[in-house]
């Protein structure tokens, strides 16, 4: 007797899914396991002419197009006719909800101003804090929404969001909410991150053991509650908590601290490191089994290789580094010869990298820290979805995946590093729903 989801055609068996993508020049699957290291990371899983058949949001199947039309009935159906498909973006480092903007300070760095020097003066960080502090919830939706739109557009179905500029209980927990929210209102997978240890804040100058007292003692719990109150938020239970561990921020003792105390509240971690001074924080995310450290500019090799053998993920964010003017880059070779995973992230936010489009970051890897297109590609999707703690479901094209794809107005895959400043993704598909195509 036939299941449900079977019937007959032709004598042969078929079964019925949701949705198949079919006829792509290109379908790269990236299948396996795991995070891709060293020279894993240039193998794609490419199928010539492939097809990904989805059901209830997951990938049930993939193989070339011929054998697979013939294996599934779908309730619809995509003739991708030669266009590279592969897994959804995952951006692995964004600041997504703020409210206000800081054109001036633009145009203070052109003039030659330096970003602690900014900072200093009462601007960075503390300008969006103050403008977050008195934004409304609803304002702070309304504000996130387009910007989550437009990552869509240019691909990305699952991103990191960090808080960071409330800077006290109340406006961190109001910035975790608006995530939560923002996760049930549009279609990017959000997967939240606590960052009240962002910067001082101007109240606490001069006091800054009691501001790392207060996110111990009173904003941990509180995002905590607010998180588990929270039902239906993907990760809600559990937030990263992340540090920026830096000259002019946290020292590497602070950053020990906090994320000792996150660590012992069930909370997976994540460090800002090495983005303007060396302090050892690679090396604390090492040795606290972080998922991942972000930024890493200066990390010497010796810590390089301790993030590799503690499974720490390295998330690089080029577009930072172009957005704020400079000259030096992550060194991507080194760390992909050290054998460590790499992960690229677009470091969305109003000050530094006001940046929403995955492959001009990938644009950047290749040309600034030498990725291959293959690199850059996995550092987008698998090994990006590991350094959120989502790489056994997302970032792959293979049965019990989550059925997030891209098809590519291109034939080749490399064209979204080749070109740049322009957008070569033509649908977007989200737990197998298409979510987005673009204009004819």
């Amino acid at each position: 007797m036939l299941g449900l989801d079977e019937e007959l055609r032709g004598g042969s068996l078929v079964e019925k899914v949701d949705l198949l993508v079919y006829g792509a020049g290109q379908l790269l699957t990236l299948a396996g396991e795991g995070t891709r290291c060293g020279r894993a990371m240039s193998e794609l899983g490419l199928i010539a002419d492939g097809a990904v058949a989805a059901a209830g949001g997951r990938i049930i199947a993939t193989g070339h197009t011929s054998a697979m039309r013939s294996r599934y009935r779908a309730k619809r159906e995509i003739d991708a006719h030669g266009s590279v498909v592969l897994p959804g973006f995952v951006d692995a480092h964004t600041h997504p909800v703020f409210a206000g903007s800081r054109q001036d300070e633009f145009e203070q760095r052109i003039a030659g101003a330096t970003y602690l020097e900014i900072m200093a003066a009462g601007g960075g960080i503390m300008s969006t804090a103050r403008a977050t502090r008195s934004a409304s919830p609803e304002n702070l939706l309304c504000e996130a929404r387009p910007r989550l739109a437009r990552m869509l557009a240019s691909g990305t179905t699952t991103a990191e969001a960090k808080t960071g500029y409330g800077l006290n209980s109340a406006s961190e927990v109001a910035s975790l909410q608006a995530i939560f929210a923002l996760n049930r209102a549009q279609p990017v997978e959000l997967v939240p991150t606590f960052l009240g240890a962002h910067a001082i804040p101007e109240e606490y100058a001069g006091r800054e053991e009691d501001y790392v007292d207060s996110i111990v003692h009173d904003m941990l719990p509180a995002v905590l509650l607010a998180a588990e109150s929270e039902r239906g938020g993907v990760g809600a239970a559990r937030p990263f908590c992340d540090v920026f561990c830096d000259r002019g921020a946290f020292s590497l003792e602070q950053t020990r601290r906090i994320l000792s105390a996150a660590s012992a509240l069930g909370m997976p971690l994540k460090v800002h490191a090495d983005e303007f001074a060396h302090l050892g924080a690679a090396r604390l995310a090492a040795e606290l089994g972080a998922v991942s450290a972000d930024h890493l500019l200066r990390t010497p090799v010796e810590d390089m290789e301790a993030m590799a053998r503690a499974g720490v993920v390295a998330v690089l964010l080029p577009g930072t580094t172009f957005g704020l003017g400079q000259q030096e880059y992550a060194d991507a070779r080194a760390m992909i010869a050290a054998n460590l995973a790499v992960a690229l992230g677009t470091d969305l936010n109003p000050g530094t990298c006001y940046c929403e489009s995955m492959p001009l970051i990938m644009a950047l890897a290749c040309r600034y820290m030498r990725m291959t297109p293959a690199e850059a590609l996995v550092a987008s999707t698998v090994n990006a979805a590991h350094a959120l703690g989502r790489g056994a479901d997302l970032g792959r094209l293979q049965p019990g995946y989550g059925a997030d794809m891209l098809v590519l107005d291109t034939d080749d895959y490399r064209n979204l590093s080749y070109c740049f400043g322009s957008n070569l993704v033509r649908t977007v598909i989200k737990r197998g729903d298409v979510v987005f195509r673009a204009a004819d």
